[in-house]
């Protein structure tokens, strides 16, 4: 099974229950990104909480361009 970049996040926090209390939401919230997907919201969250240990566009390349880490045009 391969690491993703939500699981490489959750590692850098400390584990699940640490990265949700980072981000201000429940570890079920957490258990559901790995299931559903990261919601663009909570994405600089993320970041944030893994230390800039995984960035926003391994987390969500559909909204953020790999060279700038800043939201495309096109998603705007």
């Amino acid at each position: 099974m391969s690491t993703t970049a939500l699981d490489r996040a959750i590692k850098a926090a400390g584990g699940g229950k640490e990265l949700a209390a980072k981000c201000g939401v429940s570890p079920m919230a957490v258990s559901q990104w790995k299931k559903r997907g990261l919601p663009a919201e909570r994405v600089r969250a993320v970041v944030r909480a893994a230390d800039g240990k995984v960035l926003a566009h391994e987390l969500r390349p559909d909204l953020y361009d790999v060279e700038s880490a800043q939201p495309d045009a096109a998603a705007a």
